[in-house]
């Protein structure tokens, strides 16, 4: 249930009905607009009824929210969400998010830092731990890897994006990483979102292969359940029956998760064609769809990559994208 406060109201009368919630044993989510405010009520299990708000001062009126995501829904947060990370405002800049599928090395992982600024990246991504589906195939550098990106940081001044896989891990990564991403396989692990919703780091939830938007969306309800409202969602394809890509990129996710949810919407369109020749288009339509950033798999030399090499841009091919994708968002954004 959602309580609707009329336009202006005074802080007395919404501080009034927030200790009658809390007096019944629910959770209260307050979301602030120019005009009106809003105040979720996040249920504990019993039925309330929306009369006894009704009367109350300052009160417009009481809906039920029939939505079971409810904290990442836009009923209860109508606007936009938007935070900085860095000089970058998530939900309302670009984001360009760029670098290899795995850290590979100290120095590669630097060079390539320094090859993405240049051409217009905003943040460094690479994996220092791997989910991979088969046992022997490269599982990344782990804490080693950790430290090489963050000397890449150092160095270039990028903040840094990198996957945690594990609960038990969510506190170091933290500790060298500005945003953490919690990949597809990570979608339907539940102890793990928890744990990022405890940890104080803007967080990317990417879409699982099978799953359907509201099952995204309620991945995210359980991180921002636990206290953590950065979180971004990140459509990366889903399961086909076409042998020719990866996955299927759903470029419709895009329009539709930013019509049902208040989070920013990102795409990672390499994991999400398995192809670097399909990798500019993608990115370039996702942008005039309303995406509010891109994370791009990024390589000196692709061809000897350690992992994922098939579907990463060369730095000279990533810097023509970087330069179409902002010229699409100008325009994009002018017709908003």
């Amino acid at each position: 249930m959602i309580v609707i406060m009329k336009p202006h109201a005074q802080m007395r009368d919404i501080s009034a009905v927030i200790t009658r919630i809390e007096d019944l044993g629910y959770r209260v989510h307050l979301s602030e607009g120019e005009e009106r405010s809003i105040i979720g009520i996040i249920g504990n299990g019993r039925p309330i009824e929306a009369s006894q708000f009704g009367r109350m001062a300052g009160v417009e009126r009481a809906v039920r929210v029939s939505s079971p995501y409810k904290l990442a829904g836009r009923n209860f947060h109508p606007e936009n969400t938007t935070f900085k990370v860095g000089d970058l405002t998530f939900g309302q800049d670009l984001a360009i998010i760029a670098g290899p599928c795995a850290v590979e090395s100290r120095s590669h992982i630097i060079e390539t830092a320094w090859a993405i600024k240049e051409a217009g990246g905003h943040m460094l991504q690479g994996g220092a731990y791997k989910p991979r589906t088969s046992p022997y195939a490269f599982q990344g550098l782990g804490k080693q890897g950790l430290r090489y990106l963050s000397q890449a940081a150092e160095e270039t001044g990028l903040p840094i994006v990198t996957e945690v896989v594990e609960p038990e891990l969510v506190g170091l990564v933290a500790e060298h990483a500005d945003v953490l991403i919690l990949g597809s396989r990570s979608m339907n692990n539940y102890a793990l979102l928890r744990a990022v919703g405890r940890a104080n780091r803007p967080c990317i939830l990417k879409r699982g292969r099978s799953s359907t938007i509201e099952e995204w969306l309620l991945a995210a309800e359980y991180i921002l359940s636990h206290g953590n409202t950065r979180v971004m969602l990140c459509e990366r394809g889903v399961a086909g029956f076409s042998q020719e890509t990866h996955n299927t990129f759903d470029i419709s996710a895009i329009p539709l998760a930013k019509q049902y949810s208040h989070l920013p919407v990102l795409v990672d369109p390499s994991n999400g064609t398995g192809k670097w020749d399909l990798v500019s288009p993608v990115a370039k339509g996702a942008v005039a769809a309303g995406a509010d950033g891109v994370m791009l798999n990024v390589h000196l030399s692709p061809d000897e990559a350690m992992c994922d090499g098939g579907q990463s841009l060369k730095p000279e091919r990533f810097a023509q994208l970087v330069r179409d994708m902002t010229a699409i968002f100008s325009v994009t954004t002018q017709q908003r």
